[in-house]
């Protein structure tokens, strides 16, 4: 699962959340599909209800089972978690554009190389091909419009 973004605090007496997304544009979030928040270590699943976009990185919604500003208020600070990647081998990002996190370009990925417990993006970069560890903490966001993947590389491991 990839962390997806923070509920900030209730918006409204009707159990509606304002949320700040992380790693995904409010826009790219499949409303369809559930939320997790993770309650005593087991992830809780959670349905969008309501969606309405607060600028480019926020929005209003209502989760399914959330029904007042107390319920809301409970939630305030939980980290929001998607099964953002389902393929089972991991996800394809071949032929996408790898960013760091200034948004710089990176290179082109080339394809996955699937290391056990570690799978790692195979990218072309300007000084020939590289290794980049593809762990979710790394991963800044996803514009799948643009096949843009920006990263956190690590320091010192496109030298």
């Amino acid at each position: 699962m990839l962390k997806i973004g923070k509920v900030q605090r209730g918006s409204g007496s009707d159990g509606e959340l304002l949320v700040s997304f992380s790693a995904v544009a409010p826009g790219d979030i499949d409303l369809k599909e559930p939320v997790y928040i993770f309650f005593e270590g087991t992830p809780v699943p959670f349905f969008f209800g309501s969606f309405h976009k607060k600028g480019n990185s926020k929005a209003v919604v209502s989760l399914t089972g959330v029904r007042n500003l107390r319920d809301a208020e409970e939630l305030r600070g939980c980290d929001l978690w998607a099964d953002y990647f389902e393929e089972e081998d991991g996800p394809d990002f071949t032929g996408w554009t790898l960013e760091d996190g200034t948004g710089a370009r990176v290179g082109t990925i080339a394809g996955v190389e699937p290391i056990p417990g570690n799978p790692c993006l195979i990218v072309d970069t300007k000084n020939g091909q590289t290794l980049v560890p593809l762990a979710e903490e790394l991963v800044l966001g996803v514009d799948e419009e643009s096949e843009t993947l920006r990263m956190s590389v690590p320091e010192g491991l496109l030298d």
